[in-house]
C-alpha cells in the first residue's frame, strides 16, 4: 500500500518529455527576446554617439574651413587668390600654418566624403609642385541631396537673399562662397541627418571697404 502511493505521487509531480521540450522552447524565445532589444539598445547607442561624433567634427572642420576661405591670398607665385571652383570642389591660396607663405588648398567631396589637399610652396622663385600634394579625408557620410550643393558663390552684391552665381562663372566676381553640408552615419540609421550651412567672405577681395 505505501508503494503504491509513493508510485502515484511520482506520477503527478513529474513531467513528460513533452513538457520539458515546450518548456525550453519558452526558455529559448525570452532569452532570443532579451538578447535582441540588448543589440537593439547598443546599436541605438552607437548611432547616436556616432552622430554626436560626426556633428562635433563638422563644427571643427567648418571652422578651419571658412578661416581659410576668408584668408584666401595671392599664391606665393602671384597667382589670384581663387584657381577654380565648382558645386563639389574648391581650390584656393590661404596662409593655413601662419608661415607666411599660402598654401595651395583644395577640398573635393567624393563618394561621401571630403577630402583637403593642401600643396605647401617651396624652390626659389617659390612655386607649388602637385608631387609634394598631400590629401586628407576630413568630413565622412556627407548626403546632401542632389540639389543641394556643397559650395555656392556670391558676388559684391549680395545681399542675403539673392540667387548662387551661376557656374561657370568667371571666378574674379566671387567675394562669398557658402558651404552646405548634410551628415548622417547611415542612410537607415537614426537619428535623422542635420544639415550645416554657412558663409564665408573672401577679406582680401573686398572692394566696400
Amino acid at each position: 500500500m505505501k508503494f503504491n502511493k509513493i508510485k502515484n505521487y511520482r506520477n503527478i509531480s513529474g513531467m513528460t518529455l513533452a513538457e520539458v521540450l515546450v518548456a525550453l522552447a519558452i526558455f529559448v524565445v525570452i532569452m532570443l527576446a532579451i538578447a535582441t532589444f540588448g543589440l537593439n539598445i547598443s546599436s541605438f547607442r552607437t548611432n547616436i554617439s556616432g552622430s554626436f561624433t560626426t556633428a562635433q567634427d563638422a563644427q571643427v572642420i567648418l571652422k578651419t574651413l571658412l578661416t581659410e576661405i576668408r584668408e584666401a591670398a595671392p599664391g606665393v607665385n602671384g597667382a589670384y587668390p581663387i584657381i577654380s571652383v565648382s558645386t563639389s570642389t574648391l581650390s584656393f591660396f590661404s596662409d593655413s600654418d601662419k608661415d607666411g607663405k599660402t598654401e595651395q588648398i583644395k577640398y573635393i567631396l567624393s563618394n561621401n566624403m571630403l577630402y583637403r589637399t593642401v600643396i605647401k610652396p617651396s624652390g626659389t622663385p617659390a612655386s607649388y609642385n602637385i608631387a609634394s600634394q598631400a590629401t586628407s579625408s576630413i568630413l565622412y557620410n556627407i548626403r546632401n541631396l542632389a540639389s543641394v550643393p556643397v559650395f555656392q558663390y556670391y558676388d559684391e552684391n549680395y545681399t542675403g537673399t539673392s540667387s548662387a552665381l551661376t557656374l561657370p562663372t568667371n571666378i574674379s566676381n566671387i567675394r562669398i562662397v557658402q558651404i552646405t553640408v548634410t551628415l548622417d552615419i547611415g542612410k537607415k540609421n537614426s537619428p535623422v541627418p542635420r544639415t550645416y550651412t554657412t558663409q564665408a567672405s573672401i577679406r582680401n577681395l573686398k572692394t566696400n571697404l
